[in-house]
Parts: C-alpha cells; structure tokens; sequence
C-alpha cells in the first residue's frame, strides 16, 4: 500500500512537495493543511519562489482532503508522512506534535533556528519510535548527486580537497528575509547546505575557522576553513547575502580527488541563468567526464528523489545519511560555530558547542555503503 503523505504548509516549498510526489513511486498525497480558503480550493495562483513557476489558480486536489489546521490533518489516521513546509520558526512545535500523534516527518530544512530546538525534535523522534527526516535537497539535484556518487563511491579515488561557494543577493521576492533572528541570517538559512553537503562527502568536521561578517550575531556573509581529523584534507567554503542585486544566486564547488577534479559553477547575471562551467571531471588519464543526461527531468526533480529516498526509508526503516536529523543538527552547529569563530577571531572546535558532539557523528556515505 501506499505511503500516505500530508503536507503542511502551502507556501512554495508545500507546493514543491505536491508536484514532487507525482512522480514518487510508493506514495501520494492524502491530505494537505493551510489556513488559506484559497490554497483549500485549489487557487495557487499567489504562490512564486526563486526558481520554477509560479503556482496555478486551478490546482486539481480531486480527493486529497483539506484541512484548515495542522492539529486536523495530524489526526487523521489516515496519514503516515507528514511533510512539514512551515516558515522555520514552526518546525519545531509542529515536528514534535506530528512524532506525538505517530506519524513519521520529513521536515524541511533547516531543522530549526536554535540548537536547542533541533535537540528536543530528535528527543521526540526517538520517544515517539519514529523517522524524522530533514530535507536537505542539495544532494539531490542533478550535479551535486553526480558529484556526490562519484566521490563517495572513491571513482577517483579519496578525496584530498575540496572548495564550495554559495552566494545570494538580499532577496525582495519573499516576505520574512529581513528578520535575521527568524530566518537565523544567512548562515542558518542558505550556507547550512554547504555545511550538511561537506559530511555527506568528508564526514563531520572537528572545528573550523571562519572570517566574514554577522548580523544581530547570525552570519551575513563568511569564509570558513573546515578543520578534519585528517590534516591533510582542505575543505573551504564562502556563502552569505552580500552580493549585488543582478547575481540574485550563484553556486559552484571544486573537487580534487587521487585521480580527477571535479567541477561546477553556475548562477544568475540579471534575468539570466548562465552556467560558466557545466559539471565535468577532468581525469588525471586526460579523458573528460560529464554527468548523463537526465531522463524528462522537470523542475522539482531534485526533490522527488528526497521525498522517494523519505518514502523508500520508511519502508526499509534504514535512515539515509542525506536525510539524517543527526546530520542536519550537526550542519546548524557548524552555522554557530562560525558565527562564534568570526567573533572571536579563532578556530572553534565542535566539542566546544556541545560536549556530546561526538556521539552524534554521522558516517559519510563513502564510508557507510550507500
């Protein structure tokens, strides 16, 4: 039988999540929840986000039932997954609520704002005896997956450095950007990708030591350099919220492996989507690698592998290292102890944010089997 998936929150990542689950084998949508009477009745015509298209005033619910609250939609027995699209300020109470009521959670990222939050929703997750599942979705779009089955399954060989960049302009195309404290600064809300993307593909870093820029004591912009256990790994990544307004987002990473380099680079210059560098491995041998072409691929394709890798978890009850609360509450440590590290002007190791650092250590998919 299908897994019986209830979205809360239809804001445009709950809309993400809908269109992703059509293409999800295994599972539907049964249910969603908004306050919106509109978004109830199928006008999604005021839904926009900074990539795909805008939402349609005549989405086709045909028989997934609508509820106006989340507490509604939690009760229905009907309902396995819950997916939760809520503003990041709520994850936590609707997190706990739904692992209360039995359901599994796939709660988008990040897992919360406070390390304190995060700590308490993987508390409920293990008294409730259910997954929680956090949706980082970098892993899934197509040249990060590339790039991430090539160097965890060692293709080249180990990986000996790495280097990452992740930049945005303030954004005007969205209400709540301008509240650091809510969004937790850049950091938190748009480099945390960076920071859960380097475990999957190193493992957890000890420390690191950053130079940038804070706001109201959250990230604006920032330059870490990651400290492993391996000295001789080098792992650095700039990402923030400073850039010019026509370079709305830009992205890239550059990996040295034994015998090949990986990379990519791509981002926005005024309405323009320009790739400087398609993702490529240029091998030691001379041969050039790129990845293959993608079947029909649509715009929430990144996201129907997370929610199929969610559903395919469930099922297996064998927890993904890409969805991973561990990993993601070690990816928000990481965004306090740069922060922590900008200001004291140091390097900050983990075990300095929390004494039990440890025993939340994750192990890299290149060393686990996946």
């Amino acid at each position: 039988m299908d897994i019986r998936c209830g979205i809360i929150g239809l804001g445009f990542m709950g809309m993400t999540h809908f269109e992703a689950l059509r293409s999800v084998t295994g599972a539907h949508v049964a249910a969603i929840a908004t306050r919106d009477p509109r978004k109830r009745a199928g006008d999604w015509s005021g839904i926009q986000g900074n990539f795909g298209p805008r939402g349609s005033a005549t989405t086709d619910l045909g028989d997934i039932k609508t509820y106006s609250t989340a507490q509604e939609l939690l009760r229905d027995p009907e309902i396995d997954l819950v997916q939760i699209c809520l503003p990041t300020d709520q994850h936590e109470s609707a997190t706990i609520e739904a692992l209360q009521h039995g359901k599994h959670v796939l709660v988008e990222k990040p897992i919360a704002v406070e390390l304190e939050a995060a700590q308490r929703m993987l508390a409920a997750a293990q008294t409730a005896g259910r997954m929680l599942m956090v949706a980082h979705p970098l892993p899934y779009f197509p040249e990060f997956h590339w790039a991430c089955e090539h160097v965890t399954q060692r293709r080249s060989g180990k990986l000996l450095g790495a280097s990452f960049r992740r930049v945005i302009a303030p954004p005007d195309w969205g209400e709540g950007f301008q509240d650091f404290r809510k969004l937790g600064g850049w950091g938190i809300d748009l480099h945390i990708h960076d920071n859960h993307l380097i475990q999957v593909l190193c493992g957890q870093p000890r420390g690191v030591f950053s130079r940038g820029r804070l706001k109201e004591g959250f990230i604006e912009h920032v330059s870490t350099q990651y400290l492993f256990d391996d000295p001789d790994l080098t792992v650095s990544c700039i990402s923030g919220g400073i850039a010019a307004a026509p370079l709305k987002f830009a992205q890239s990473f550059e990996l040295f492996c034994e015998e090949g380099t990986l990379q990519f680079d791509a981002g926005t210059y005024g309405p323009d989507w320009v790739v400087n560098r398609p993702a490529i491995l240029l091998k030691n041998s001379g041969e050039i690698e790129t990845p293959p072409a993608q079947e029909n691929p649509s715009w929430c394709s990144a996201y129907t592998l997370e929610i199929q890798a969610a559903v395919d978890a469930i099922r297996s009850q064998t927890m993904p290292v890409e969805l991973d609360p561990h990993s993601a509450l070690l990816a928000l440590t990481l965004c306090y102890a740069e922060a922590r590290s900008i200001e004291q002007g140091t390097a900050v190791l983990l075990e300095e944010m929390s004494p039990d650092i440890r025993s939340l250590a994750v192990t890299p998919a290149s060393n686990s089997g996946q």
